[in-house]
């Protein structure tokens, strides 16, 4: 699934509307059997009578149906799960306000986006589940608020890397050898393809805009822990240099200078990927929904002989990780023990005994390093799990807000924004939504 971002006055709405279901008498700690230190659960203990729901977005519906068939059969249960209207991030918050919540819900495990549900008053917490220890590095990073794991992770997050035309890169002269280990000699590389073949070095989608924000974000990937935290209080803003530097270098030396296809203000997500296996263009900068669509257009042997894959961050052949709604999945304080323990063993059943099952059918790579990645999987996406251990997390990942970059990047491609007032209105938005809710320094 591809990176979406609120608005920001859906944002700021979607605050205040979770903040007031806060005032449910279920959504408070006095609900008991949250906290960590639970008892060991038995995942495929009898459920016969207990329903759980579970709310997924209307492209995610079908998402856990292996693991739900499964774990019905295993313990009796039943999990009815519910497509929440797009867009989702949005109306999920406004459904919690009202009243109404489920027992199980994807959700983006990451620092910019879990806060909208408000963890500490509607969610149970996962601390010393025993699936938690499982986790790689990364996915262990993710769904934890304040020091406190809201969220399962079921999936890896999504990778950032290049996509590339391999006949194209033969035509041009670039071997493997050749691979950039920085974003100055990922643009070097972009000449050579456009000087030596009749491709566009880079595909860019700004018609569906969302695509927009990868060439600044791997640029972006310098910038250490405290910058980031200073940011998040305040104290640093998106108008810092660095940030205009990244966004004016996109237009400058990638958009003006020629190295995207002539149609970049209109095309599309299904365009990149066409373009990309025809060999109209000879790299694609995107997250691993770009492979998704190519998995399901062509086999795994098709995308080898065609297809491959690479990182890069601003000074490292380093790949960048993307959490999505379908990396995290959450339990809700209910009020009722007995579906709260079962959303728990529902969880430890998912990454327990089911989870090489669910993996299989799902055909992903594993998020634990005891369980085997599915084999038959093509080789970008092997080359995606061998670089995530050492991934760099994306802006999404590590600012408390996640601004919507790629609209005003969007603005800046028709002319209507310099890369300035780009920079200014992602900051605008940043604090707007930071002031919301409630962050220090805001």
């Amino acid at each position: 699934m591809h990176r979406r971002v609120l608005p920001a006055l859906a944002l700021i709405c979607a605050a205040g509307l979770a903040a007031t279901a806060c005032s449910d008498p279920t959504a408070g700690d006095a609900t008991g059997a949250d906290d960590a230190g639970q008892t060991a659960v038995n995942p495929t203990a009898r459920l016969d009578g207990v329903k759980l729901t579970m709310w997924t977005a209307q492209n995610t519906v079908n998402a856990p149906r292996q693991v739900i068939d499964a774990f019905e059969k295993a313990t009796g249960a039943e999990v009815d799960t519910q497509a929440i209207p797009d867009l989702y991030e949005q109306n999920v918050p406004t459904k919690l306000a009202s009243g109404d919540r489920p027992d199980l819900m994807f959700w983006q495990p990451s620092i910019s986006t879990l806060p909208f549900v408000q963890p500490r008053q509607n969610l149970l917490t996962l601390d010393g589940e025993p699936w938690v220890s499982e986790l790689g590095d990364t996915e262990k990073s993710l769904g934890v608020i304040d020091g406190k794991r809201y969220a399962a992770i079921v999936t890896s997050p999504a990778m950032l890397g290049v996509y590339y035309n391999k006949d194209v890169f033969r035509q041009a002269g670039i071997a493997e050898k050749d691979f950039p280990r920085s974003y100055d000699e990922l643009l070097a590389l972009g000449h050579q393809v456009a000087d030596k073949t009749d491709a566009a070095a880079f595909y860019e989608a700004g018609g569906d805009k969302w695509p927009l924000q990868w060439q600044m974000q791997v640029q972006l990937t310098d910038l250490d822990r405290q910058w980031w935290a200073d940011l998040n209080a305040g104290r640093k803003k998106w108008t810092d240099p660095v940030v205009v530097g990244a966004i004016k270098k996109y237009k400058d030396k990638l958009l003006d200078a020629g190295l995207a296809q002539k149609n970049y203000r209109t095309g599309t997500f299904t365009g990149q990927a066409d373009a990309l296996w025809k060999g109209e263009a000879g790299m694609v900068l995107n997250v691993t929904s770009f492979q998704s669509q190519l998995q399901a257009k062509y086999s795994t042997a098709e995308i080898d002989k065609r297809i491959g894959w690479f990182p890069v961050a601003n000074s490292s052949a380093t790949g960048l990780y993307s959490p999505d709604q379908t990396n995290g999945v959450v339990a809700f304080k209910t009020g009722d023990e007995k579906r709260q323990d079962a959303a728990r063993q529902f969880l430890a059943f998912w990454l327990g005994p089911d989870y090489p099952d669910y993996i299989k059918a799902m055909k992903i790579p594993s998020v634990q390093p005891s369980v085997p990645t599915p084999g038959g999987l093509p080789e970008t996406s092997k080359a995606q799990v061998e670089a995530l251990p050492k991934a760099i997390g994306v802006f999404q990942a590590k600012a408390i807000v996640a601004p919507d970059t790629h609209l005003y990047l969007a603005d800046m491609i028709f002319g209507k924004k310099s890369p300035q007032q780009v920079a200014q209105a992602i900051q605008d938005q940043f604090a707007q939504v930071a002031k919301a809710q409630g962050a220090p320094g805001f």
